[in-house]
């Protein structure tokens, strides 16, 4: 029963996140140009992390991304078998959340799905790479001791606003394979083609954040 809470506490997150953080792009729009607009995306995001951290972070910890999941993971920090389930979880929350805003706005709206950066696969890789290691060391970071337990969602969630602010006009930010799966299911078309793109990056992203965060807290021999 536990665990079951665990999973339906991801679910929750996750659908919220992608309700409200991605409809805010859907319905604002992301253009730098429109300064506000990029801007309240960006904060969309991280304010979604900071409700979240502070509801049902005491359950499950509030990974809601599987980027999030493999770095604890593979920091030991979570079971093969939680990782599945906060997984399977986490998109099928986002499935949902991306369903629930396109009966709002429809998928014309693009649902705050991500795309390639200029058309180029390894420019996109390399840059969700980058954006996902950076939010997930910030993670690794703030949660490694107990006295942070009171900031801790306030810093990762102004953490996942601040790589949002550069990489929107990139590739949208992804920094989350579910977010980024479940509006491209319903838009379809190069959101759906390119969405492996998404789930692959942020992945090798919290990998390599997990990693180098190990050796960088490993005690000096």
């Amino acid at each position: 029963m536990k665990a079951l809470k665990k999973y339906i506490a991801e679910f929750i997150g996750t659908f919220v996140l992608v309700l409200f953080a991605c409809g805010t792009a859907a319905v604002i729009g992301c253009d730098a140009k429109v300064g506000s607009g990029y801007l309240l995306t960006a904060l969309a995001f991280g304010l979604v992390i900071v409700a979240m951290a502070y509801s049902i972070g005491n359950v499950s910890g509030c990974h809601i991304n599987p980027a999030v999941s493999i770095a604890m993971l593979v920091s030991g920090k979570l079971s093969v078998v939680d990782f599945i389930g906060y997984v399977v979880a986490q998109f099928a929350g986002a499935t949902a959340g991306a369903a629930t805003l396109m009966a709002f706005v429809g998928k014309e709206s693009g649902l705050g799905t991500n795309a390639l950066y200029d058309g180029n696969v390894a420019l996109s890789i390399i840059i969700e790479v980058i954006l996902t290691f950076v939010f997930v060391i910030s993670i690794l970071g703030v949660t490694s001791k107990t006295e942070n337990s009171s900031v801790a969602g306030i810093v990762i969630g102004l953490s996942l606003t601040l790589v949002h602010i550069l990489g929107i006009s990139f590739t949208g930010t992804s920094v989350n394979p579910a977010r980024s799966f479940g509006p491209a299911l319903f838009v379809g078309g190069d959101a759906l083609s390119n969405v492996w793109v998404f789930i692959l990056a942020p992945l090798v992203g919290g990998v390599l954040a997990a990693l180098v965060y190990k050796f960088l807290a490993s005690e000096k021999e």
